[in-house]
């Protein structure tokens, strides 16, 4: 038996024995399998790879994130589109709408002109932005949509690995620190709180608010960072400080602002709320206009920032109901009352900053008198009073003309006016801060011409041969005329509401 198999074993094939060419195959089989688990086993080593999001790696945009769509009658039959449809990366570096003073800024009516042209979509933009892209030299593989995706390791050398001296700002959504792009950018790092689920609804929050928007009066959003628990955002950097700053002396080494330098602030601040207001859709209601929340540029123009709290009102909604958040002494009374929110909620806060910028002071001083603690409380008696001269801040150097005091202290009043409805619209209220003729409502022109024929009427049977010092002079300007008749209304309301 044995013999046998020797015999066959032996038999020559192709030159070989056969016992040598079954040894030969048998270490082929041997060789092929193990190639075949070392390549399945580097394959799976490189998926759990990819699923551990090395910081060289850009990450996948959250669903959640929904992009802002820019409202346009004349587009697919009323169809909104969103951004990316309309714009390509490259046209995504241009204005998506202007409001900047052009050459005919001064006019009545021109900010209006602006804002129908672009909202209609009949006009585009002829001011696209000429700096270059603070997203110039850097890497364009994580560029992703709308903006640029940074990764954590990018803004821990931006920001000095977060250190402590590079913190320029922080509060309840988290801190802010001051970094360098590797290509020179300086910027504004905001690294979120991490509660459970909050630093994540705070972000998407700032993202669909102001990831899309371009204007001047507005800081720009540059991009975003998202790896394991952390959220970061990635705003352009303004050295300017705040217009708080600016008001309560902290910028004294620098000087004071002049009248004119807080006009230009607070026009810059009216014109970027209507943008959000007017001019996109969904409409932003930013929930959190203040002082402090109002930055600085070198040449003094505002840029809004801060939109953690913001909204998005759409849908034809008049308004939403949410809780109520902001700061106390900006905060509209019927938004504190009932938490009903709309863009009037903004009107109301940008009275209250106007104000202080008019007066230089806090909304709300517990140092000061009871009857000066509430700032616009205190300068409504002020103006009844008919000492509207005295509210003005004392570190302006040329005060205003008397006609500037008046035409801010209207609107600054017709903007915190109790009564949501009959406060103005933005684009209104940067129209009054800057047309030549103050736009009175079409209502108050009615009441007051029907209040002037009676009181002519009354005044020719009563008082034929009183003195008449009283009776306002015809040679008074428009502006003066309305502003008697606007504070008389306050007294009467206030006559009323003591009865």
């Amino acid at each position: 038996m044995a013999s046998d198999l020797n015999k066959t074993l032996s038999k020559v094939y192709i030159g070989l024995q056969l016992w040598l060419l079954i040894v030969i195959g048998l270490g082929l089989v041997f060789v092929v399998i193990l190639s075949v688990s070392l390549w399945l086993s580097f394959r799976k080593k490189t998926r759990r790879g990819n699923a551990m999001l090395p910081l060289s790696q850009a990450p996948r945009v959250l669903e959640e994130i929904k992009e802002i769509g820019v409202d346009q009658a004349s587009a697919n039959n009323g169809r909104v589109n969103t951004l990316n449809e309309k714009f390509s990366d490259r046209d995504s570096e241009k204005v998506l709408f202007n409001v900047e003073n052009g050459n005919d800024s001064s006019r009545p009516g021109s900010f209006n002109n602006h804002v129908e042209k672009d909202v209609k979509g009949s006009q585009p933009s002829s001011h696209p932005l000429t700096a270059p892209s603070p997203l110039s030299g850097l890497s364009e593989t994580s560029r992703l949509g709308w903006g640029h995706w940074f990764t954590l390791r990018d803004l821990h050398l931006a920001t000095n690995r977060f250190s402590r001296d590079n913190i320029i700002g922080d509060g309840g959504y988290g801190v802010v620190y001051r970094g360098n792009l590797i290509n020179g950018t300086p910027v504004a790092v905001k690294k979120l709180l991490n509660h459970t689920g909050q630093a994540d609804k705070d972000f998407r929050v700032e993202v669909e608010a102001v990831g899309h928007v371009r204007h001047k009066n507005l800081v720009r959003l540059l991009g975003y960072c998202i790896e394991g628990t952390q959220r970061l955002l990635v705003y352009e950097y303004v050295n300017n400080s705040n217009l708080e700053q600016w008001l309560r002396g902290d910028m004294s080494h620098k000087g004071y602002l002049t009248w004119e330098a807080r006009i230009k602030i607070i026009l810059g601040t009216a014109k970027a709320l209507a943008y959000l207001h007017e001019a996109i859709e969904p409409k932003v209601v930013h929930r959190d206009i203040k002082s402090s929340n109002i930055l600085i540029d070198d040449n003094f123009d505002a840029k809004i920032s801060d939109f953690g709290l913001a909204k998005l009102l759409g849908d034809g909604k008049s308004y939403i109901t949410t809780r109520v958040m902001g700061t106390f002494g900006y905060v509209a009374p019927e938004y504190a009352n009932s938490g009903l929110l709309n863009e009037k909620s903004d009107v109301y806060s940008f009275g209250v900053v106007l104000l202080e910028a008019i007066t230089g002071r806090c909304p709300i001083d517990y140092g000061r008198p009871k009857p000066e603690v509430n700032m616009v409380e205190w300068l409504k008696m002020m103006v009844q009073l008919r000492r509207s001269e005295e509210v003005v801040d004392p570190n302006i150097e040329t005060r205003p003309s008397t006609s500037a005091l008046k035409r801010a202290l209207l609107t600054a009043l017709r903007c915190v006016d109790p009564d949501a409805e009959k406060r103005p619209k933005m684009s209104q209220v940067a129209r009054m801060l800057e047309a030549e003729e103050y736009p009175i409502p079409r209502e108050d022109r009615r009441r007051r011409r029907n209040q002037s024929v009676n009181s002519d009427v009354d005044t020719q049977k009563e008082n034929s041969d009183a003195d008449r010092s009283d009776i306002p002079d015809p040679r008074l300007g428009e502006l003066d005329r309305y502003y008697e008749f606007f504070v008389a209304g306050m007294e009467k309301n206030e006559n009323t509401k003591l009865s």
